[in-house]
């Protein structure tokens, strides 16, 4: 198998891993959206790490999704509502040994593109860093969190995870993940929606106390019909611990809304309605939160599946 890292998605996660994994001498290969997005990443002579104040280029390799050439390990760090049709536009290059890596928010995506390739390993990842783009091709380490990886079909870890190892790519293989995927959807449900409706940094909920109580109870019940019990404990108190924690900070739905961007509404709040409704299990205060989520969304002209 390859040793090169193809990764498809030069945002802030994506270019984060690649300028890593590049410094530490690794093969990697950029997948980017079409020829004027490799005309303009060429211009700009590749990414711009900026950590600790200090700006590092990186002139890693770029091309598109019709090179010619066969892919054995694909880092997907793209959007979640972008995965699944990202991936069918590489099925004719992916090899019959590809490894997918899918590093998404929320939950839903996975399983899409899961299916799409059953006859490939698609290994999920839950990530805690925290990085952000000033501009095009320059992306900013924001804060050192942490990267889980899994695969709900196959407990065995994969080779290749020496090369996060090397490139100082904080890690650890867990053989269940999905409780890790279900634990970041709670918070990204219990944080995220809420500094839209309130037009706050993530601090600004301190002042909304019982309303994120009321969300955190709903959830841990959810998460608990779901058979995800360890998911569920102690969610309110990591929750504020993480409000306080990244008080400053603006969420990255909240981001996306002020930059007129998509969000992934469908694959966080949406996705645990809907697997509410699939386990008959009530939850009013989030089904009122995704509702006002909605408006809020339309009301700027912006999608809201």
């Amino acid at each position: 198998m390859s040793s090169t890292w193809h990764i498809l998605g030069a945002g802030s996660l994506g270019s984060l891993w690649a300028c890593r994994l590049a410094r530490a001498g690794k093969a990697v290969r950029l997948i980017l959206r079409d020829p004027q997005r490799l005309a303009a990443y060429e211009a700009a002579g590749g990414l711009t790490l900026v950590e600790q104040g200090l700006a590092q280029r990186h002139a890693t390799p770029a091309e598109t999704a019709d090179t010619q050439g066969p892919i054995h390990r694909l880092l997907v760090a793209c959007k979640a509502y972008d995965a699944e049709q990202a991936v069918v536009s590489l099925l004719p290059r992916l090899a019959k040994d590809a490894e997918l890596i899918l590093l998404q928010n929320g939950l839903g995506s996975q399983d899409a593109v899961a299916a799409r390739v059953p006859h490939l390993r698609c290994l999920f990842a839950s990530s805690t860093e925290g990085a952000f783009r000033e501009s095009d091709w320059q992306v900013t380490f924001a804060g050192h969190g942490f990267n889980w990886l899994g695969d709900p079909a196959n407990p065995s870890a994969p080779p290749w995870l020496e090369d996060l190892h090397d490139a100082g790519i904080p890690h650890q293989w867990t053989p269940d993940i999905l409780t890790r995927l279900w634990r970041k959807l709670a918070l990204n449900c219990a944080i995220n929606p809420l500094t839209v409706l309130h037009d706050c940094r993530n601090g600004g909920l301190l002042e909304h106390h019982c309303e994120v109580a009321t969300l955190c109870a709903e959830l841990a019940d959810l998460l608990r019909v779901c058979g995800q019990p360890e998911a569920a404990q102690a969610l309110n108190e990591e929750v504020e611990r993480v409000i306080h924690a990244t008080a400053a900070n603006y969420s990255s739905m909240y981001q996306d809304v002020r930059q007129g961007r998509r969000t992934e509404i469908h694959y966080l709040l949406g996705h645990a309605c809907r697997t509410a409704a699939r386990h008959a299990q009530p939850v009013p205060h989030l089904e009122r939160l995704h509702r006002r989520l909605v408006e809020q969304l339309n009301a700027r002209g912006l999608p809201s599946d």
